[in-house]
């Protein structure tokens, strides 16, 4: 018998894991920029709403360098995406329209609810995929960062003073984790 230890494999994530990660982290930043081009869409017609279409352009640049990275990603890894994508654009650029006509406050209430659970769950991935995926871990820490400054602007100017916030926030809340739990599988 060798005296040579076995140690047992590193603790990894499975290849379907990685799959699903990389399709919800996709479809959310696709979801992310069919949100910010549908509320542009109200604010960019009139100039009393300029400041506010201005922010989400950015916030919507910054979303689109995500779903740019998670195209890349897709590919090399040869994961697929979801089969929603369709579904996911038209639900994400409705919700920009319908936030965006509610008001300033209302499209602020909507950035910030999707951008909480977002930040949530780069959160989680960033733990589960640290040991395993450091490259991939740091690069949705990258992200989870700019998701926390859309968050915060958002608050900022006035997410929570948002008429009917509470409802609005928990809806929107309610619909982004069930598209994660249905996009993981779909």
């Amino acid at each position: 018998m060798s005296n040579t230890k076995h140690r047992p494999p590193r603790p990894g994530v499975s290849k379907a894991r990685i799959g699903e990660i990389l399709r919800v982290d996709h479809a959310g930043e696709y979801g992310a920029v069919a949100i910010y081009k549908g509320q542009q869409a109200v604010f960019s017609r009139s100039p009393k709403t300029r400041n506010i279409a201005k922010q989400l352009a950015h916030m919507e640049e910054e979303e689109q360098k995500h779903l740019d990275a998670f195209d890349a990603l897709l590919v090399e890894r040869d994961v697929r995406p979801t089969v929603m994508t369709p579904i996911w654009n038209v639900a994400g650029y409705g919700l920009g329209v319908v936030t965006a006509l509610m008001g300033e406050k209302a499209a602020h209430a909507c950035t910030e609810a999707v951008e909480t659970v977002i930040e949530q769950h780069y959160g989680d991935q960033v733990e589960e995929l640290k040991d395993s995926e450091p490259e991939l871990s740091a690069t949705f820490a990258q992200f989870r960062e700019d998701e926390l400054a859309h968050r915060d602007l958002a608050v900022e100017e006035g997410a929570k003073e948002a008429i009917g916030y509470p409802v609005l926030s928990a809806v929107i809340t309610a619909g982004c984790k069930a598209a994660i739990k249905i996009t993981e599988k779909i």
